[in-house]
């Protein structure tokens, strides 16, 4: 299973977001980002953030359809390789 980011990642929504992933993180291993299409920079804390709890419990994230943009930005912040972007 994987967990399907909205359309929207922003100051917003982003903590909201994070709750409910981590409420959810057994479906976290992989993340969907196919449907991203309006986002910035929290949406890197948001997935720092369950990556950090995913290690704890033992496991990796991982990001699947990741746009361009969402690359770019987590090259430009220096988290690529963290995220498994690079």
């Amino acid at each position: 299973m994987s967990f399907l980011l909205p359309a929207s990642v922003t100051q917003d929504n982003v903590l909201q977001l994070e709750k409910e992933g981590l409420i959810n993180s057994v479906n976290l291993r992989t993340v969907d980002c196919s449907g991203l299409k309006d986002f910035d920079s929290t949406v890197l804390t948001v997935l720092l953030a369950w990556q950090k709890k995913l290690q704890i419990d033992g496991h990796q994230l991982t990001i699947a359809h990741a746009p361009e943009k969402l690359k770019v930005l987590a090259s430009v912040y220096g988290v690529s390789a963290l995220l498994g972007l690079s």
